[in-house]
């Protein structure tokens, strides 16, 4: 269905115009060697949302050859990653554009790479679209601006509801990617799936297998950033694509029976991660690894879970088994190593204040505590608040009153003892000279057990370190 711009177009239009000029100027460049430019995608979606960014996602019939060649005499800066599969893109200002080729794309069943094939007119490239919400398209380079909806896209916007343009097994097989994104989609814009979608999701959440690690990462990563994740998660859950992706979260639906109650641990870790996403202000905004952490904290507990004579049930050690299936995971995921290295930190660290959970506190206990969440101490105060989900109001109070006096002494010993730069009361050096040795792993043992005594009773000062390492060194001999 092409339109004249009507009352969605005119909004997009105005959107596009107020939030990205630029975007007629290079409509011009393409006019100017004869070939069509158009708007498509997320960005007209958004511009009929009103929250059009600086990113712009455009299909021509220019080949990528040509595309290169107008970009860049365009642009500021033109690089081609993408032009395997038919895209170039540019950035001119604060406005970064994709270009694409009009092209159809499709999987081998057992192949990890699509097999592009060049379109060759705009509807035929909207109808490989994911959802129909994304099939729509701006024209800007026939005389005017149209706006184009062959599969009643903006229909669906206002109903909230996510279709695919042509049948849904065709297009999931296309790109098994999209059932992923149809979670995130959901997740991001508060959108519901159609039925056959769903449906279609749940029958072919095998073929998600082909796709490589790091597509299936930015999916999740995009969909855990998300206003409200656990829409995502509840239908990767539900339609057994986690099961394939990230195994331990649907593991987290522990069985109960009826001698043996205990939390849905499941439940419980989605209503940490909502709580840690309402503490993000303390981190500066969405934080992905405080969101990996609170998802996966208590990954551990299927595989320590004991039953307790008498009834109850145990986790013993979950946050040490669960930092090790963080780590696996995502590095299967193909997740950076610093990500990895936090999320598994602040998972091992999540149980340490609930071994002073009345409030008992010593100034050495502080010290470790925050020596050992090193940077991530804002991360573990946010994650530990979160994992508190008990519904009794009063407990929850209490545990909240005893952690902000937490942070009130940690804070106090950050201004007495400069706890973020806790450091031995002597160097290598000085131990050296004090005890007349050479550079050797010996050393190391002295600083080691320097700082453990700074840890437990505070800076002790050089003359009473000096003197506690000789009496130290005169026992080791």
């Amino acid at each position: 269905m092409t339109r004249a711009l009507g009352a969605a177009g005119e909004v997009a239009i105005r959107s596009l115009i107020e939030r990205a000029p630029l975007a007629s100027s290079l409509a011009d460049a393409f006019r100017a060697e004869g070939f069509r430019l158009a708007l498509v995608g997320g960005p007209v979606r958004d511009a009929i949302l009103g929250r059009l960014g600086n990113d712009l996602d455009f299909t021509t019939n220019a080949r990528p050859e040509v595309t290169k060649k107008i970009l860049s005499g365009w642009a500021e800066n033109v690089w081609e990653t993408g032009i395997a599969f038919g895209t170039v893109a540019g950035k001119r200002g604060e406005t970064t554009v994709e270009v694409t080729t009009y092209r159809t794309e499709s999987y081998d069943p057992e192949s990890r790479k699509p097999e592009v094939t060049y379109g060759q007119s705009l509807e035929g490239d909207l109808s490989r679209r994911d959802f129909t919400v994304n099939a729509m398209a701006l024209e800007l380079t026939q005389g005017g601006p149209i706006f184009i909806d062959p599969f009643n896209g903006l229909e669906d916007l206002a109903n909230r509801l996510l279709r695919t343009p042509g049948t849904v097994e065709d297009s999931f097989s296309d790109d098994p990617l999209r059932m992923m994104r149809a979670a995130r989609f959901a997740a991001q814009l508060n959108f519901t799936v159609a039925d056959d979608v769903m449906r279609a999701m749940k029958n072919m959440a095998g073929r998600i297998s082909i796709i490589s690690a790091e597509r299936v990462r930015d999916e999740f990563s995009k969909l855990l950033l998300s206003n409200n994740p656990r829409i995502g998660i509840t239908m990767l859950v539900e339609s057994g694509l986690a099961e394939i992706v990230l195994p331990e979260i649907p593991k987290l639906k522990l069985e109960i029976d009826e001698h043996h109650h205990h939390k849905d641990v499941y439940e419980h870790s989605l209503t940490v991660l909502e709580q840690a996403i309402a503490l993000e202000d303390r981190l500066g905004g969405p934080n992905l690894v405080i969101r990996l952490a609170a998802l996966l904290h208590d990954i551990g507990k299927p595989k320590t879970r004991s039953h307790i004579s008498g009834g109850g049930v145990s986790f013993h050690h979950h946050e040490v088994v669960g930092a090790r299936l963080a780590k696996e995971r995502l590095k299967a995921l193909r997740f950076d190593g610093d990500t990895i290295e936090d999320v598994s930190t602040l998972i091992a660290l999540h149980l340490r204040f609930h071994g002073y959970g009345q409030g008992e506190w010593t100034d050495s206990a502080v010290r470790r505590y925050v020596r050992d969440s090193g940077d991530l101490l804002q991360h573990l105060h946010v994650l530990t608040r979160a994992d508190c989900t008990t519904r009794n109001k009063r407990k929850a109070e209490s545990l909240a009153a005893i952690y902000t006096s937490l942070e009130d002494r940690i804070d106090v010993l950050m201004d007495e003892e400069e706890l973020s730069r806790i450091r031995p009361d002597l160097d290598g050096g000085e131990v050296m000279k004090i005890l007349k040795i050479k550079p050797s792993p010996v050393v190391g043992e002295a600083l080691a057990f320097l700082l453990e005594l700074r840890l437990e009773h505070g800076p002790l000062g050089k003359e009473k370190a000096t003197e506690d390492l000789i009496s130290w060194w005169t026992q080791r001999n």
